[in-house]
């Protein structure tokens, strides 16, 4: 059951409408998401570095393999949740696999800063993530932290 989860919510894209996705008008959280994620990285005394996209991103260690490109089969093991710390999904150790086209852009872009046996942390903002909408147990316009670890390019 938790692997059917955390497929759902990582390899399908938003459009990919099913009966817990609730769909508003548009709102555009970029400066609240750009507050949020700066005192986030204070609160933590993180270093990150942010990309043209508004993704910011922390190597812990960039891994000596293979760099994915953004249309690459991935493994990854990660923990995802808010900045308020909880926990909204994980994989177990040995990760899920997925190409990297099938999830959030946050992701796509991301997962692309590592190597194979990279880590680190993304933080997604929303228009990275899942925008607007409700998705799941996701709010709408929510900023999305994961610490991930690229297990594999395949």
């Amino acid at each position: 059951m938790k692997y059917g989860i955390i497929i759902v919510v990582f390899t399908l894209f938003i459009s990919c409408k099913n009966d817990d996705t609730t769909f508003k008008e548009p709102v555009d959280y970029t400066a609240q998401n750009e507050e949020e994620i700066k005192d986030y990285i204070e609160k933590n005394n993180l270093t990150a570095l942010k990309s043209e996209s508004g993704l910011y991103y922390v190597i812990n260690d960039e891994g000596n393999g293979i760099r994915p490109t953004a249309t690459s089969d991935v493994t990854v093991a990660y923990k995802g949740y808010f900045t308020d710390g909880s926990t909204f999904d994980e994989s177990d150790a040995n990760g899920i696999s997925f190409n990297l086209q099938q999830v959030i852009a946050g992701w796509t872009e991301g997962i692309t800063y590592f190597k194979e046996g990279g880590s680190g942390i993304l933080l997604v903002p929303s228009r990275l993530g899942y925008g607007s909408n409700d998705y799941g147990p996701i709010p709408g316009g929510s900023v999305l932290i994961f610490d991930i670890n690229l297990l594999s390019v395949n």
